[in-house]
């Protein structure tokens, strides 16, 4: 679960490229900066550089952070390792090029259904909990509603207006690739952003992490609260898969794969009528 999580060097690396630019130090910045955003540095100043690192806080906030913290309060490690590749191949060959446009089409595209939720999540939280870098929600609310959906990304596009309302900045403009250069909407009605308000985006990022983890303890505390509903392992099954009992008591039909089901499936076995056990193996 662990390994699905980026938050720590998200922050360490937008920090380090603010502090670089702090000292005056551009050209190890620009040097940082590939560790972050797959733009080309060259010639990029401050205002650039740090308009580049609250861009990739923000966007990967959601697909390093809220992204797999989500995916493992519905499905476990497994989910979220799956999520994570979808990432990992989305920035391989999900950008467009003549070599991978079709199959960086169909990668692009996964990612986008996978982050989905947690895109809209963290923008969520991104607006609540804007006051503790001094934003304030109802300017990062209307920014987040205004500007959202002018971003290319489905997803991206949310995080990044609801960081630019709460941090009261400007972000969007000219990106340029190795390949090619993007125009991108501006979001946000703020100045260009400073090493400061990098170091705000990072401390927003980490809180909307400790949000996430809560909420998503507390789903998995309310799953195995409810009445009626256990959840253990039966004896001979490994790690990872998981057994519920509907009524709240053992079966009394055999606890198995039934034979011609395929792994994976689901078998409900009733107490002569009705079924009372599922089972899936993940």
């Amino acid at each position: 679960m662990w390994g699905g999580l980026g938050g720590g060097g998200l922050a360490g690396g937008a920090g380090l490229v603010a502090g670089v630019v702090e000292r005056g130090h551009l050209c190890r910045a620009r040097e940082r900066l590939p560790r972050l955003v797959g733009r080309d540095p060259s010639g990029m100043g401050s205002d650039e550089l740090c308009r580049a690192a609250i861009e990739s806080v923000a966007e990967n906030t959601a697909d390093a952070v809220v992204g797999p913290l989500l995916w493992g309060a519905v499905g476990g490690p497994g989910t979220v390792a799956a999520y994570r590749a979808a990432n990992t191949l989305d920035a391989m060959v999900g950008h467009r090029s003549p070599r991978h446009e079709r199959f960086g089409w169909a990668a692009a595209h996964l990612d986008d259904l996978l982050g989905w939720p947690g895109a809209r999540l963290g923008a969520l939280l991104a607006v609540v909990l804007a006051p503790l870098v001094g934003g304030d929600r109802r300017r990062a609310w209307v920014t987040l509603r205004r500007d959202g959906g002018a971003h290319p990304s489905p997803n991206a596009g949310r995080l990044e207006a609801a960081f630019a309302g709460a941090l009261d900045v400007r972000l969007g403009g000219t990106n340029r690739y190795p390949s090619h250069t993007e125009q991108r909407p501006t979001l946000g009605d703020g100045d260009p952003p400073t090493p400061a308000d990098v170091h705000r985006a990072t401390r927003l990022s980490s809180a909307i992490g400790a949000a996430s983890a809560a909420l998503a303890a507390w789903t998995v505390l309310c799953a195995l609260r409810t009445p009626g509903v256990v959840i253990g392992r039966p004896p001979g099954w490994g790690l990872g898969r998981f057994w519920s009992v509907c009524d709240g008591k053992a079966p009394r039909s055999a606890r198995g794969r039934p034979p011609g089901r395929p792994l994976g499936g689901f078998w409900s076995v009733g107490e002569g009528k009705a079924p009372s056990v599922g089972w899936a193996r993940a």
